[in-house]
């Protein structure tokens, strides 16, 4: 039997690998009720073939880390969505979000007791990602909760 291969879904992931930093606006929520800025640094790689792409993610403000992630991105053929599945130093059991490239846009959207998410992330250029997340109670009015301009470093 012949191994499956990644499908052209799974190479858009590979846009993401890498290491990044950015610089990030936090708006005022429950999580950051005064909001300020925040530095990013995340470092991706493409894995098990080139069917996900994993990643660490740790946040620091004034040279203290204050949010840890890790990341596992793939695409799932059965369902024909992306999916994310996000863990975070929060202590909270893994977020799993689905979504779809709506042009160089990857929108995915998850739901827990806390409320309706949305996470997009934005390709305006080689080596330049934007990321947004957005959050509802509702799932139909949206405030947003962080915006992070990242620039690749390698």
């Amino acid at each position: 039997m012949e191994m499956p291969k990644p499908g052209p879904e799974h190479r858009k992931l590979e846009q993401m690998a890498g290491g990044w930093t950015s610089k990030e606006k936090m708006h005022p929520s429950q999580w950051d009720p005064k909001g300020g800025t925040a530095e990013g640094r995340i470092k991706n790689r493409i894995a098990l073939g080139g069917f996900i792409v994993t990643g660490d993610y740790g946040q620091e403000r004034e040279g203290k880390t204050t949010f840890e992630g890790h990341s596992v991105f793939t695409y799932d053929k059965s369902e024909r969505c992306y999916l994310l599945y996000w863990w975070d130093s929060t202590g909270m059991p893994a977020d799993v979000f689905r979504g779809s490239f709506e042009g160089s846009k990857l929108v995915m959207t998850s739901r827990n007791a806390m409320g309706h998410f949305r996470l997009t992330y934005e390709f305006p250029g080689p080596g330049t990602m934007r990321s947004t997340m957005e959050m509802s109670e509702d799932g139909e009015s949206w405030r947003t909760m962080f915006e992070a301009d990242s620039t690749r470093q390698d």
